[in-house]
């Protein structure tokens, strides 16, 4: 396979492995939606949540303004992973405090390098993170929490009941860790009775 045929499908499963040697323990969530946009991999480490945009070098900037900013609204940090291609441009098209990590293909496979470590988004939006989980995972923040159960409510509704109650009665890095630790529990074997619900 040349440079040239490399798409992000073939990049994905040695970037998780990537993924696990550097930051240690993660999970790894495909394809989120979020806003307008859909992020390639959300990474779930135990105090943040970092969304991951995927460009080979078999993809364009076309769309990548506007996914940054849906990337900014929804998560702690970001990362772009970039084929060589990319690699010399791609700080141009990303927030300095976006992390960059490059991606060559070698005869003994691909070859990962942190260009540059993320840094903490300022622009992120709790609100918008907590779209995240589902209504079983904000019902066990709830229950942590000593709230009512607001059974019949909508998943906006009871996110505003625990925003509400953000930083008074619960810290923001509090939070931060339990909607990490809703994520690192997820099990997908409930989604399809999830999407029943949304």
């Amino acid at each position: 396979m040349s440079r040239e045929q490399m798409h992000d499908a073939d990049m994905r499963e040695p970037l998780f492995d990537f993924l696990d040697a550097h930051y240690g323990m993660n999970r790894i969530l495909e394809e989120k939606t979020m806003g307008k946009s859909r992020a390639d991999v959300v990474m779930v480490l135990p105090d943040k949540v970092v969304g991951i945009e995927i460009k080979s070098d078999a993809d364009t900037y076309a769309r990548l303004s506007r996914q940054v900013k849906d990337y900014d609204r929804y998560f702690d940090a970001n990362i772009a992973v970039v084929g060589s291609h990319h690699g010399l441009h791609i700080e141009e098209h990303v927030p300095d405090y976006w992390g960059i990590i490059t991606v060559e293909e070698t005869e003994k496979g691909f070859d990962f390098y942190v260009l540059r470590e993320f840094l903490p988004n300022q622009k992120n939006v709790l609100k918008k993170k907590m779209e995240l989980l589902w209504r079983p995972e904000l019902a066990a923040i709830q229950k942590q929490h000593d709230m009512p159960k607001y059974r019949e409510k909508s998943r906006a509704f009871v996110t505003g009941k625990i925003l509400a109650l953000v930083p008074e009665r619960i810290p923001v890095d509090v939070l931060n860790r339990e909607i990490s630790d809703q994520l690192f529990e997820r099990d997908y074997t409930l989604a399809d009775r999830e999407r029943s619900r949304l």
